[in-house]
């Protein structure tokens, strides 16, 4: 064979080669829109599938269709905070209204000579103790109507981590060189949200937290009782509580937290390794951009 049979064997093994690989590319591309529409179809906004091998256009774009997962979870919580709140903020103003004069009616029952030790003081207190105790109920859940404005800056959250942790030397705290990183968020807030954890921890019988950052944000895990699996979309419900003393308002308050900055908490499908609890927080990178407009991307286009 001379030279220009090679050069045509040659052209046909590259577009033969080209052909297979367009192929199995695109194969491998339907998969990944059948993953990503089943996870939406359930509601699973985690989901991030992996970049390796990928051309780099393709890479962008799966990269940002992973980020949009995340985003779209962040956006749906911060509805439901703010549909919680607009709720909230009506039936509390009811109750209020109800159980202000109750409490003052039966109290200047009880302070009546002709009440006290008849059997009416024992059911007029009852009265009382149950409107009294509705009220702390709602004003308990005042805090989360009334957060101190955030004031966000470069933090270390090491500095935050271990503060916290000094609150609760009883447990044993792991942590490694993951948390030698700066991120935008207010310190106050921060800590505020790692301790709410890390007292939910020691409620649940945990005797060690471990915290690490991962590709999907601040991992903050515990070896505490593990969360059943029919009550893990509840526990971010405003006054959901499995604990007899509980006010139900830490992780729907620690939420918001984390809302309000730009970020989310959520609970990891599946623990850490070496752990039954696995929370994420996820925080704004780094200081907000200005938006661009579609004038200004149709310009780059």
């Amino acid at each position: 064979m001379d030279t220009k049979d090679w050069i045509i064997i040659g052209l046909a093994v590259l577009l033969t080669s080209a052909l297979i690989w367009f192929v199995c590319h695109q194969r491998k591309m339907k998969e990944r829109a059948y993953l990503m529409r089943e996870a939406l179809r359930n509601r699973d906004f985690s989901f991030r599938l992996p970049l390796k091998g990928m051309p780099s256009g393709d890479k962008a774009c799966q990269q940002l269709l992973n980020d949009m997962g995340q985003e779209i979870r962040t956006l749906m919580n911060r509805n439901e905070v703010e549909s919680w709140q607009r709720l909230t903020r009506v039936l509390t103003h009811e109750i209020m209204n109800v159980t202000a004069p109750i409490s003052s009616i039966t109290q200047s029952f009880l302070d009546r000579g002709d009440v006290k030790g008849t059997p009416l003081e024992d059911g007029i207190r009852a009265i009382r103790d149950t409107s009294v105790g509705l009220t702390r109920f709602v004003e308990s859940y005042r805090t989360m109507m009334h957060l101190q404005k955030a004031v966000p800056q470069d933090i270390c959250l090491r500095d935050i981590v271990e503060s916290v942790a000094s609150l609760y030397p009883s447990l044993k705290w792991e942590t490694d060189s993951s948390l030698d990183r700066t991120v935008y968020a207010d310190a106050n807030l921060v800590r505020q949200v790692l301790t709410n954890l890390a007292k939910n921890a020691v409620e649940a019988g945990a005797e060690k937290i471990g915290v690490a950052w991962t590709e999907e944000g601040l991992a903050v895990s515990n070896d505490g009782k593990a969360i059943p699996a029919e009550i893990r979309n509840e526990i971010f419900v405003p006054f959901y509580t499995t604990k007899r003393d509980g006010s139900g308002i830490g992780l729907a308050l620690s939420r918001q937290i984390c809302v309000t900055q730009g970020g989310n908490l959520s609970l990891r499908e599946r623990p850490l390794e070496g752990f039954h609890v696995t929370f994420l927080i996820t925080f704004r990178e780094g200081r907000p951009r200005p938006y661009r407009t579609p004038m200004d991307i149709n310009r780059i286009i």
